[in-house]
C-alpha cells in the first residue's frame, strides 16, 4: 500500500447507480494493476427548519373592545422566529490526507467501484451502499391573511372610503359585520327573502359570506401568517465541543451566521463515546498492517447534541472516519484464483460494512 497526495486516473468505466455517478476500474496491465482510492472523513449535513410568525394589527384595533367586545386584539407589528426542526445526516467526503493506491497481482481482475469523490464503495462487487435517504422538511409559504383577499375589497364600502374618521369607519365595519352574521343565520334558519337554488349555491353564498365577515373581524382584531423556512449547514467533527455556537436564530432574518449577534445561539455539542482501535491477536498484540494492503478505516462514535433557547431538538449518535483507525486487507485475498473475497464499504466512513465470497 502507498498513500498518495497526487490524483491519477486509471483506466475506468462509468456508470450510476440511482442518483449517484460512479465508476468500476478494473487492475489491468494498462494501469500496471494499481488502482487509487480515497478514505473519508464524515461530515453532518445539518438542515434547521424555522417558523416564523408575522402579526400585524387592524385599521381599528383601538375599537375592537366597544364593537366586539375583545379584550386583547393586536396592537403592533411583531416578527417572531424560533427553531422547528433539526435533522442531521452524516455524509463521507474525500480526506486527501487518506489516499492511497493498492496494487495487486497480475494475471487476475478484481475491480473497485468508485464514487463521484473517488471514494471506495466495494471490491469485486458492483453492489454497494447506497446513501440512505433522509426525508426534509420543505419551506411552507405563508397563507393569505383575510385582509389579503378578494373578499376584503368587497367590505369597503363608499361610505367607509369617504370618511376621514377612524371612529367612524369603525362604526360603519362593525354595523356591516352584524349585517353579514344575520344574514348567515337567515340563510342557515331558511328564513331569508332571497335562498340560494340549491346547496351547492347556498355553500358559495356562505363562503363568501364567512370571508368578509373575517376581513372586517381582522381590521378589528388583527392578522398573524405563519411561514416556514430550511437552510443547511455542513459541520466537520475534529475534536469535542459543548455548546458551540454553530448558527443564530433572527427574529426578522431567520437562520444567520454564528458571529451575527443579531440572533440567539443554535448550540451543538458533540462527544466522542468511542474510538476506533487497530485489531489485536489473541495474545492482545496489534496485528500489523499487512504489506501493500487495502486500506479501510474502524471508525469512532460519536454522540451529537442541539439546542436551541435551553430546549434539546437533537441527540443521536454517529460513527466517523476522523476518530477511528486505518487498517488493512491483504490484497492476494481479492484475487485468489479458488476463492476471491469481495468487500463492500461504507462510504460515510470507509469501514469494512461486508466481506463474503466473491461469485
Amino acid at each position: 500500500m502507498k498513500r498518495l497526495f497526487t490524483f491519477a486516473l486509471a483506466a475506468a468505466s462509468l456508470f450510476a447507480a440511482g442518483a449517484q455517478t460512479t465508476q468500476k476500474i478494473t487492475a489491468t496491465k494498462a494501469n500496471e494493476y494499481g488502482i487509487i482510492y480515497t478514505l473519508p472523513n464524515t461530515v453532518l449535513d445539518i438542515t434547521v427548519e424555522t417558523e416564523t410568525t408575522v402579526k400585524e394589527p387592524g385599521e381599528f384595533f383601538k375599537y375592537a373592545k366597544k364593537y366586539l367586545n375583545v379584550d386583547n386584539p393586536i396592537d403592533k407589528k411583531s416578527v417572531n422566529t424560533t427553531v422547528k426542526s433539526v435533522t442531521v445526516n452524516s455524509r463521507g467526503v474525500a480526506n486527501p490526507e487518506e489516499r492511497y493506491i493498492v496494487t495487486f497481482k497480475p494475471g487476475v481482475s478484481p475491480f473497485v467501484v468508485i464514487n463521484s469523490e473517488n471514494l471506495p464503495l466495494a471490491i469485486n462487487s458492483e453492489k454497494f451502499l447506497k446513501q440512505a435517504e433522509i426525508e426534509l422538511p420543505t419551506p411552507q409559504k405563508a397563507e393569505p391573511t383575510p385582509l389579503q383577499t378578494s373578499a376584503a375589497q368587497q367590505v369597503i364600502s363608499e361610505e367607509m372610503l369617504q370618511s376621514q374618521s377612524s371612529a367612524k369607519r369603525a362604526e360603519l365595519a362593525a354595523a356591516q359585520i352584524y349585517q353579514l352574521r344575520q344574514y348567515r343565520s337567515e340563510l342557515l334558519t331558511g328564513q331569508s327573502d332571497a335562498m340560494p337554488p340549491d346547496g351547492n349555491a347556498l355553500k358559495i353564498v356562505l363562503d363568501n359570506i364567512n370571508a368578509q365577515e373575517a376581513a372586517l373581524v381582522a381590521m378589528f382584531v388583527g392578522t398573524t401568517q405563519t411561514y416556514t423556512d430550511v437552510k443547511s449547514m455542513t459541520y466537520t467533527p475534529d475534536e469535542e465541543v459543548t455548546d458551540k455556537i454553530i448558527a443564530r436564530v433572527s427574529a426578522i432574518d431567520g437562520i444567520v451566521a454564528a458571529d451575527d449577534l443579531s440572533g440567539a445561539p443554535l448550540m451543538l455539542t458533540m462527544k466522542i463515546t468511542e474510538r476506533g482501535e487497530m485489531p489485536v491477536d489473541d495474545k492482545g498484540i496489534t496485528v500489523p498492517f499487512p504489506k501493500n494492503g487495502f486500506a479501510y478505516r474502524i471508525p469512532g462514535k460519536i454522540e451529537v447534541a442541539i439546542k436551541y433557547d435551553g430546549d434539546e431538538l437533537f441527540r443521536s449518535q454517529f460513527r466517523t472516519a476522523q476518530f477511528g483507525v486505518t487498517y488493512g486487507l491483504n490484497p492476494n485475498s481479492f484475487t485468489d484464483k479458488k476463492e476471491p473475497i469481495y468487500l463492500i464499504f461504507d462510504p460515510v466512513t470507509g469501514a469494512a460494512a461486508e466481506i463474503g465470497a466473491a461469485q
